[in-house]
Parts: structure tokens; C-alpha cells; sequence
């Protein structure tokens, strides 16, 4: 370990693990999961479970520290998985000592459960945040009955990394051509990022603070549109119920200044580096680089260690606002005391 500020510090907010008794074969197409009418709609990539594998990627692609999140737990009712996923996160920390940090995993809709479940992750295991989907089995974030959810986080200091969940978005023309991966997945976080926005959820607990997967879902490439129908009176929805929401802030302060990103979305494996570049510098557009955290999807959307170490290289070239991203100063907003979680010795 090295004391934080001394040296550039990485940190990898999206880098899934999943617990090997977890992990599923497939139905009909070898490790990718399909669901009842034949969609496609989980990977289980067998480096999902190798976590010596992912120490060895990190070391190669300068990357100190990976935030896990468990594809299993995103949209998880059981709670007996969701203390099984962070039992195994927790060990995972203690099997890698300064590699790794844990987020809870709760069934987000029994208030009771999640509360007790996410006290113990935050007091008992020391996890600095939550993953929850952006779609929580059909219900918006912005829903009454995940109020209590986004209390507890807020209450107990933790931030919470919202990230699609596998199954999502019921139109019968999602149905062919990989598209609820390729568009309902960011679709569905550009809705959870306005939804969350315009329903006052973030005005109601000013010391929440949320991480919006995929930079938003790619929300920078609609924002001229969002922007203008934000203006309600303009728009005709002033008096519609249900659409004439408004924060009591003005929509672009919650993106620039309550609002956390990372930069993975894009689709691997072939020409990593265009790819996230090109990723990173539409996101950096009209997003604040103060804001971002540096993110790979590992082993998800980049498998192999060469791809990674592209990925970081491209990253670095990109001009100031890209490399702060890759400076662990955004990370230690989202994760403070970074040093003495970790164990460091100065």
C-alpha cells in the first residue's frame, strides 16, 4: 500500500464478481443466460468468479483498487442470496488486502430486511456503498416504496451505484437483435436519472449520493432534448399530473453537483481503446469530469488483460478532464478514508 495523494491512485468503480455458487451455465447458449422467450440477457463469464485472475488484470493495467458488484444481486428479493453475494465480497476483501472493497447487496423493497442488511454491510462489514438496479422488480427508483431504501443509504453515510438490471423495459420490439443489452439497458438509466432528478428524491436527503452507471446511460447525447422539455410551460405539461415534476433546483445542478458517473457503457472486446475513448470524451461533453469515476466493466464488457491496459492508456491521453477521472481524488468522494480502509501504511 502507498499513502493516498502521493501517488496516482486507480480506482475501478464497476468490476463485477460473482460468488462460484452463483454462477450459471446458461440456457440454450453456453454462459450467456437467456430468458423464457429466448432474449439474451447475462453473461456469466467464467472470470466473473476469478478473483486471483482479476488481481492479476489490475496489476498489468495499473489499476490498485476494484469496487465489486454482483450481477446476481442488482434486482435480488431473496435476502438470503444478498448476505451470501456480501459475505463473499467481504472475503473476498480479506483474501486480497487492498485490492478490493465490497458494496451491499439488499432486497431493496422489504424495508425492513434491506435496513437490517444494509446496517450490518455499512457497521459490521465496513462497505462504503449500495448497488441497486435502475428498475427494481418493475418499480422506478422514484417509487414510495423505496423511499425507505434511499433514507437508510443517506442515514448510514453510503453512496449507492445504481446499474441496469438484466431484465427490463416490456415492449414487444426489444425482443430481437440483442436490444435490451445494446439500448434498454441505458435507456433504463437515462429514465432512473431523470426520474430521480424531477420526483425530488435528492432534495429530500441532501447527503445522498448516487453513481449512475454508464455515464448516465450515455444521458449527455440527449441532454439538448431533456433540457428543453424540462421547461414545462413550454412543453404543455404544466398542468399533467405526473408530468409536470420539477426539483427545486434548476435540472442541470443535480447532474453537475449531486449527481456521480462512471465512464464504462461502451461494448467491447474488439478496438477497446477507440471505443472507450471515444465513450469517455461524449460523456466528458457536458459532464463535469469533478463528477466521474473511473469505471472498466471487467470482465463484462472488457475480458482480456491487454484490452484493459488499452483501455487505461487511452483514458490517460485524453487531456486533463479525462485523467482527472483516473485520479482517486473523485474516488475519495465517494469512498471516504480510502487510505485507512485499505489498511495503507504511510
Amino acid at each position: 500500500c502507498f499513502p493516498f495523494g502521493a501517488i496516482a491512485l486507480i480506482v475501478d468503480f464497476q468490476h463485477h464478481y460473482t460468488p462460484a455458487e452463483l454462477m450459471e451455465s446458461g440456457r440454450g447458449a453456453g454462459s450467456l443466460r437467456l430468458d423464457e422467450n429466448g432474449n439474451p440477457n447475462y453473461r456469466f463469464n467464467p472470470l466473473l468468479a476469478d478473483l486471483p485472475a482479476h488481481v492479476r488484470m489490475m496489476d498489468k493495467a495499473g489499476i490498485d483498487i476494484a469496487v465489486l458488484s454482483c450481477g446476481s444481486g442488482f434486482d435480488q428479493p431473496n435476502l438470503a442470496v444478498c448476505r451470501l453475494i456480501n459475505d463473499r465480497m467481504h472475503q473476498a476483501e480479506q483474501d486480497h488486502p487492498g485490492r478490493f472493497i465490497g458494496l451491499a447487496h439488499v432486497p431493496a423493497l422489504d424495508p425492513r430486511e434491506a435496513g437490517a442488511e444494509l446496517k450490518r454491510c455499512a457497521i459490521e462489514l465496513g462497505f462504503p456503498g449500495i448497488v441497486i438496479a435502475s428498475e427494481v422488480q418493475g418499480q422506478p427508483l422514484d417509487a414510495p416504496s423505496l423511499r425507505p431504501f434511499w433514507r437508510a443509504a443517506a442515514d448510514l453515510g453510503l453512496y449507492v451505484f445504481i446499474h441496469p438490471p438484466p431484465q427490463l423495459i416490456g415492449w414487444a420490439y426489444m425482443d430481437a437483435d440483442d436490444l435490451w443489452r445494446m439500448l434498454g439497458w441505458e435507456f433504463s438509466l437515462m429514465v432512473a436519472t431523470v426520474r430521480l432528478i424531477n420526483s425530488g428524491l435528492l432534495d429530500e436527503l441532501p447527503s445522498l449520493k448516487v453513481q449512475v452507471s454508464h455515464f448516465g446511460g450515455g444521458i449527455a447525447r440527449y441532454l439538448p432534448r431533456i433540457r428543453g422539455l424540462q421547461d414545462r410551460e413550454k412543453s404543455g405539461t404544466a398542468q399533467i399530473p405526473r408530468h409536470s415534476r420539477m426539483p427545486r433546483e434548476p435540472f442541470d445542478h443535480y447532474l453537475q453537483h449531486r449527481l456521480f458517473y462512471d465512464c464504462a457503457g461502451w461494448s467491447g472486446p474488439d478496438h477497446v481503446a477507440e471505443r472507450g475513448a471515444e465513450w469517455m470524451r461524449l460523456g466528458l461533453a457536458e459532464l463535469p469530469s469533478s463528477q466521474v469515476v473511473f469505471a472498466t466493466d471487467y470482465p463484462q464488457a472488457v475480458r482480456h488483460d491487454d484490452e484493459v491496459v488499452a483501455y487505461v492508456k487511452a483514458v490517460g491521453t485524453l487531456g486533463s478532464g479525462a485523467r482527472n477521472v483516473l485520479d482517486g481524488a473523485n474516488a475519495e468522494k465517494l469512498i471516504p478514508n480510502l487510505n485507512e480502509r485499505l489498511n495503507c501504511v504511510a
